[in-house]
């Protein structure tokens, strides 16, 4: 995150404004005890009744001056936090687009959502109100210190006393309760992470009955959120009645002191009556210790939570010096004996393959064997431990990311839909170039044409988050369709019609037949989807165990054929029997 002076520095016309404002509200308040002085000594025991007027005229400017220069303070404070919110919200959000695929895999989305929200709208009130009350407490304090040190030295040593003791309990708080802000703030990311997880997936928790169980989940996070906002609030209420109850013994011993000076002739009423009116506007600030040391304690332990987001950095980006020599046409991708680890767990052992532009490969395997972590690796989402993909020769790790990106167009295996039209999901590939015959083509080809034309508002259709209320095969179909519009040189294809019916499978499987110079990638469990594949990969474990045409992959009697059985050999029995 930018440093606090970089946004100090960015706004600091509407701070200066803001400052001399709150400046004017201040001077005015010391004013008022002042006006209040003479109306008591001159007009009422001096009987100038002369003054009066201008005395009730200072005092309605000085309430006139106070409110207007107390609204553009705080309208000025709010206006530049919220711009300070809105910068450090975009720039949070862009240092996480930036981040790499692995880190998305450590990280929960609720806490990634908690930290966007919640810890930039406690750093937005240390920017605004927080940090404004704060500045005015402090100049506050030492404007009226000094105005009652003018009227008495000797009264003035009780709130000097009484003020550090104040801060020091403040202290002692704000150390107990940043630890438990931190602690709450963790807590809250769980609880959020715990809900969202549940409210996405309703359906699974309702098909088996889960109910109960999820609701017994989400009321242990509750607890514990509880017990942790229990535990503020007894660090609060244990110092905060020490504070309140020092205030209220400020204003009671200046009343019986000063009483008594008045009456052996050592100071006027005037003077004791603005006395006690600075002695009560005294008490506020060392009341509001607690309260301010609270929020700033709350924006500390956000900031620190941002920080360790910054301290995040990409380990997949650009290259230094990158190829930015203008991209010729789409020959060749290559995976020369690329080797990939998780966690210590090899995914890739060795995978060599190559792909001429206009071939398409197909990739078989058994759930786990690494054939979405090639798409991964070809997209550049994690690089090799050791091996090279080059694309047109060139290591894609010397080329800029969105090069090696728009060279593919995928559906993926997990389909994700956002919350927007249809028509703005398939844009997502290339929105400025899509154009209205793009889409309708696309449709076509994914077979989803028809039933997008039969919803009410057809393209312009908004669907649900994640496409809730489609169906699972209309979801790949428009996930079809929108790589289809991308028009990217490679087309990849992972496990893509697994929830069609066959008879829309077959009908979207010659449609990409008819592609005659597209490249593609068709990883499948079916046999029906890469049969007709220029090359046939098969992996076991992260390595290729078998490689080939259809027909050569069927007479070495491995796993390939093992699975072509199991689809189709009743068909091949009963082919057998007619014969």
């Amino acid at each position: 995150m930018k440093k606090i002076s970089y946004y100090l520095k960015k706004y600091w016309y509407l701070y200066t404004l803001a400052l001399a404002c709150l400046f004017i509200y201040e001077i005015l308040d010391m004013v008022s005890p002042k006006v209040t002085q003479s109306i008591i000594d001159d007009v009422i025991m001096g009987g100038e009744i002369d003054l009066l007027p201008m005395l009730i005229l200072l005092l309605v400017t000085v309430g006139v001056g106070r409110v207007v220069g107390g609204y553009v303070r705080e309208f000025t404070f709010d206006k530049t936090s919220f711009k300070v919110a809105s910068d450090i919200r975009k720039h949070l959000f862009g240092h996480v687009q930036s981040l790499s695929v692995d880190y998305f895999d450590k990280m929960n989305t609720g806490e990634i959502m908690s930290r966007v929200k919640d810890d930039v709208d406690n750093l937005q009130g240390a920017f605004g109100f927080i940090g404004m009350m704060f500045l005015q407490v402090v100049i506050h304090t030492v404007m009226i210190l000094w105005c009652m040190w003018q009227i008495s030295p000797f009264l003035t040593i009780f709130p000097l006393i009484a003020l550090p003791l104040c801060a020091t309990i403040a202290i002692v708080m704000e150390r107990k309760l940043d630890k438990v802000y931190e602690e709450i703030s963790d807590e809250e990311a769980d609880m959020n992470t715990v809900a969202e997880e549940n409210l996405a997936g309703v359906r699974v928790v309702k098909a088996f009955a889960r109910e109960k169980f999820e609701i017994g989940k989400f009321l242990k996070h509750n607890k514990k959120f509880y017990d942790l906002n229990m535990k503020q609030s007894k660090v609060w209420i244990k110092y905060n009645p020490i504070m309140q109850m020092m205030t209220k013994m400020l204003v009671v011993v200046a009343l019986l002191l000063g009483g008594l000076k008045v009456i052996n002739g050592e100071m006027s009423l005037g003077a004791l009556g603005a006395f006690l009116e600075y002695c009560a506007n005294a008490v506020w600030p060392m009341e509001m210790l607690g309260w301010l040391s609270n929020e700033l304690a709350a924006a500390f332990a956000s900031k620190k939570k941002l920080d360790k987001i910054y301290a995040e950095t990409a380990k997949i980006k650009d290259p230094e010096d990158p190829d930015t020599h203008e991209q010729e046409e789409f020959k060749s991708l290559e995976f020369k004996n690329v080797t990939f680890s998780i966690d210590n767990k090899k995914i890739l052992d060795n995978v060599s393959f190559k792909l001429n532009s206009g071939k398409t490969l197909g990739i078989m395997g058994a759930t786990g064997s690494g054939k979405t972590t090639i798409i991964n690796m070809l997209l550049r989402f994690y690089d090799p431990e050791s091996g090279q993909i080059l694309l047109n020769g060139r290591d894609i790790r010397e080329l800029p990311l969105a090069t090696v990106r728009k060279t593919a167009s995928v559906v993926m295996q997990d389909v994700f839909l956002f919350s927007d039209t249809i028509d703005e999901n398939i844009r997502l590939g290339n929105k400025d170039s899509i154009q209205e015959a793009d889409i309708k083509e696309a449709l076509t080809k994914a077979c989803a044409l028809g039933f997008v034309e039969k919803l009410e508002d057809g393209t312009e259709t908004i669907i649900g988050e994640r496409g809730v209320g489609l169906s699972g095969g209309q979801k790949q179909r428009l996930s079809m369709a929108r790589a289809f519009a991308k028009h990217a040189p490679v087309l990849v294809l992972d496990d893509s019609t697994s929830a069609l019916d066959m008879e829309t499978e077959h009908e979207v499987q010659e449609n990409l037949s008819e592609l005659k110079n597209s490249t593609k990638i068709i990883i499948a469990h079916r046999i029906s989807a890469v049969r007709h594949a220029d090359e046939i990969i098969v992996l076991e474990e992260g390595k290729i165990s078998e490689r080939g045409k259809h027909e050569d992959l069927l007479d070495k009697k491995g796993y390939y054929y093992k699975t072509y059985m199991a689809q189709y050999g009743d068909v091949l029995k009963q082919l057998e029997k007619v014969n």
